[in-house]
């Protein structure tokens, strides 16, 4: 329920700094699950240079996820 909850804050996070946010359900690539060390849904996590850099369980408010995405554009 809790990413049914997520998924529209991130479209409009993706509008306002006109970016893609890439959803990756665990259940059908389970290597994400190991990788990423994957424990609660959902799960966001700000990548840079292909490293975490941010990492947020649970559902995630619109500022505060524009606020850690901005440090990385």
């Amino acid at each position: 329920m809790a990413c049914e909850e997520q998924e529209p804050i991130n479209r409009e996070v993706e509008q306002s700094l006109k970016i893609k946010i890439e959803p990756i359900n665990p259940l059908k690539e389970r290597s994400n699950i190991e990788e990423y060390k994957l424990q609660v849904t959902p799960t966001t996590i700000i990548l840079s240079d292909g490293k975490v850099v941010e990492r947020f369980e649970g559902v995630v408010h619109r500022e505060q996820l524009v606020e850690a995405i901005r440090k990385y554009l």
